[in-house]
């Protein structure tokens, strides 16, 4: 089974779990609790750890940072990508938050023609939700939609983002 199929039928199973349990668990309060995990959220694929904090019940902050020192002998850029954003939690369902938000942050890759690295910005506006299953309610897994706008050097790239639990993360809080 190839990577993309995998993905898939994960994403469809761990939702198909999330349907199939019923409970009257309201979502979990995340006031003051830190969160470790990762996401890819940046406009190049670019896996990240991220960390994630809930000041009081209603926002919360994130931070993602990915690095890929590249590979000569596949070809592979070197990336670097540094984000910071914030959301505010605007509903509340049994096991999930919905939240919208705002992200800024810094993008940097190498040109593999003329061997040049080239820097520049990433601005994204999301809403998402981060849903936890009954009786795990330190893991959540989230997903997100939203606009972003990428420049790097002199290139500018409007885009829709459109991310599943598996790219948009999954994050452990303590």
């Amino acid at each position: 089974m190839n990577q993309k199929k995998s993905k898939i039928w994960l994403f469809f199973l761990a939702l198909g779990m999330v349907f199939s349990q019923v409970t009257n668990v309201q979502a979990k309060d995340l006031t003051n609790r830190l969160g470790v995990g990762y996401a890819n959220q940046f406009s190049e694929d670019m896996p990240s750890l991220a960390v994630r904090y809930y000041p009081n019940p209603q926002l919360g902050l994130t931070a993602a940072l990915g690095v890929d020192t590249g590979d000569d002998g596949t070809a592979a850029p070197s990336k670097f990508g540094f984000m910071v954003r914030i959301f505010k939690i605007i509903f509340i369902e049994d096991n999930m938050n919905f939240y919208m938000g705002t992200g800024a942050g810094l993008l940097s890759r190498e040109d593999l023609s003329t061997k040049e690295t080239d820097s520049g910005f990433e601005l994204t506006g999301f809403a998402g939700g981060e849903f936890f299953f009954p009786g795990l309610d330190s893991l959540g897994f989230s997903f997100e939609t939203g606009v972003g706008v990428t420049s790097i050097s002199s290139d500018v790239r409007f885009r829709t983002i459109g991310d599943h639990p598996l790219r948009a993360g999954i994050t452990f809080y303590f």
